[in-house]
C-alpha cells in the first residue's frame, strides 16, 4: 500500500488543459458503453492520471502542484464540454485531496503516498461507536461517486461531540475496509459510477479522521505543520467543496448551445420550408441563450472571486450567497437546456445524441442536494433579512 508518491512534473495551466481536451475526447468517444457499464472506464481514469488531473490539488508540500482555483476551473470546464459523468470526475478526485490535508502529517503522507484516488460521502447515516484511540464504523452510504476507481472513501457518521450534541466526522477507510454494491442506474451522470459501500465494524484511529466542523472553523489543520500556500486552506469550507458543480453546468451548457448552432443552421422545417438559421424565431432563441450563458459565466467569476476574496473580505460572505449564486447559475443553464430542447422538437430525443446526454445530465446535476434553487434562495432571503439560516454552503 506505502507506494511512494512520485513527483509530478510541473503542471502548468496549459498542460493540464491539453490533458483535459485528451480526457474529454476519450471519454465523448465511449459515452455510449459508459452508459451501459454506469461508469467511465479505467482507461479513462488512467488517462486523468497520467495527465496530471488527478493531482491538482495535493499539496506541494506532499509532492503535489496545488494549482489555483482559477486554473481548477479551466480545466474542470474544458472536459465538462465533452462529457459531464468524466467532468464529475475531474472534479470530485483532485477535489477529495483537500480530506487528507487537514489530517496530521503522518496520516496526509500514508494517503498521498500511496497514490491512490479519494471518494467520500458526507451524508451521515452511518454509525461509529467510539473505542479506545478512535471509532469502529458500520454502515451502508450510496451516491458514493467514482468509488468504484478509487482506493480510499470517508464516510459521514454522526458522533457526540462532547457538548451534548452531535457532529459529523469522516473516517477515512482503505479498499479493503469496504464493499462496493454496484446499484448506479439513474437518469443521468450514468458514467460517475456513483455506487453504495457497506462497511462492517471497521477500526478507524483517530489520527485518520477527518473533521469537517474543526476545518470549517478554522480553514487550516490543527497542527502547524502545513502548506501555508495551499489555496483550499483560504476558502470556506463546503461553499470551496461544492464550487465545480456550476463550473460543469456551464461547461455542458455551452456544449449544447454548440450543438444547437449546428442543428438549426442547415434544418428547415416542413411546415414553411423555412431554413430555421435565417428564421427570426431560431435567431431569438440564440442570442437568448447565448446571452443566458453570459450571465451564467458572470455569476460563476463572481463566485470564485468572492471566495479567492475571502479572507481578504473579513471571512463574511454568509454561505447562504455562495449557495444562492451557484444554485442560480445551474438553475440558468438548466433552462438554456430546456429551451434547446423545446425549440429542436422530437429530433432531439433520440438516445445518445448529444443533445439528450447534456440534457439529463445538467438536469441530474441540478438534483444534487447542494444545487436545489429553492432551499438555496429559502436561505439567503434569511441571512439578508438578518436570521441566520445555517447553511453550511
Amino acid at each position: 500500500m506505502a507506494q511512494q508518491l512520485v513527483k509530478q512534473p510541473e503542471l502548468t495551466e496549459e498542460a493540464l488543459l491539453e490533458g483535459a481536451r485528451r480526457v474529454g475526447e476519450l471519454a465523448e468517444s465511449q459515452a455510449k458503453q459508459a452508459e451501459e457499464d454506469a461508469s467511465v472506464s479505467s482507461e479513462v481514469v488512467e488517462l486523468m492520471k497520467e495527465v496530471g488531473i488527478t493531482q491538482m490539488m495535493v499539496p506541494k508540500n506532499q509532492g503535489g502542484p496545488d494549482v489555483s482555483l482559477r486554473t481548477f476551473v479551466k480545466v474542470l470546464r474544458k472536459v465538462a464540454n465533452y462529457n459531464v459523468s468524466a467532468a464529475w470526475l475531474t472534479f470530485l478526485y483532485p477535489l477529495h485531496n483537500m480530506l487528507p490535508a487537514y489530517l496530521p502529517k503522518e496520516s496526509q503522507e500514508k494517503i498521498y503516498n500511496d497514490g491512490g484516488l479519494i471518494a467520500d460521502i458526507f451524508a451521515a447515516v452511518g454509525e461509529a461507536e467510539r473505542v479506545e484511540g478512535g471509532y469502529r464504523v458500520s454502515g451502508k452510504w450510496n451516491f458514493v461517486s467514482g468509488i468504484n476507481h478509487a482506493s480510499w472513501v470517508g464516510v459521514g457518521v454522526k458522533v457526540d461531540n462532547g457538548e451534548g450534541g452531535k457532529e459529523v466526522i469522516l473516517p477515512m477507510l482503505y479498499k479493503d475496509q469496504f464493499t462496493i454494491v454496484e446499484n448506479w442506474d439513474t437518469f443521468g451522470l450514468r458514467g460517475s459510477g456513483s455506487n453504495q459501500i457497506i462497511v462492517e465494524d471497521v477500526f478507524v484511529p483517530d489520527d485518520m479522521i477527518f473533521m469537517p466542523e474543526q476545518a470549517e472553523e478554522i480553514r487550516r489543520p490543527a497542527d502547524d505543520d502545513y502548506e501555508k500556500d495551499y489555496p483550499l486552506y483560504h476558502v470556506p469550507l463546503f461553499p470551496a467543496f461544492y464550487f465545480g458543480f456550476p463550473v460543469m453546468a456551464v461547461g455542458a451548457a455551452e456544449r449544447m448551445i454548440e450543438e444547437f448552432k449546428k442543428a438549426t443552421e442547415k434544418r428547415v422545417r416542413l411546415m414553411d420550408g423555412v431554413r430555421e438559421s435565417e428564421s427570426p424565431r431560431s435567431q431569438r432563441v440564440m442570442a437568448e441563450i447565448t446571452t443566458e450563458l453570459k450571465t451564467a459565466e458572470a455569476l460563476l467569476d463572481k463566485y470564485i472571486t468572492l471566495l479567492e476574496e475571502y479572507e481578504e473580505n473579513g471571512a463574511e460572505t454568509p454561505n447562504s450567497e455562495f449557495f444562492a449564486l451557484r444554485t442560480k447559475i445551474i438553475k440558468t443553464t438548466t433552462e438554456i437546456g430546456m429551451r434547446i430542447l423545446l425549440t429542436l422538437g422530437g429530433g432531439a430525443l433520440y438516445k445518445g445524441g448529444p443533445i439528450e446526454l447534456f440534457f439529463r445530465d445538467i438536469v441530474s446535476l441540478a438534483t444534487h442536494k447542494t444545487s436545489l434553487y429553492e432551499d438555496s434562495v429559502a436561505a439567503y432571503g434569511q441571512d439578508l433579512f438578518g436570521f441566520d439560516s445555517k447553511v453550511r454552503g
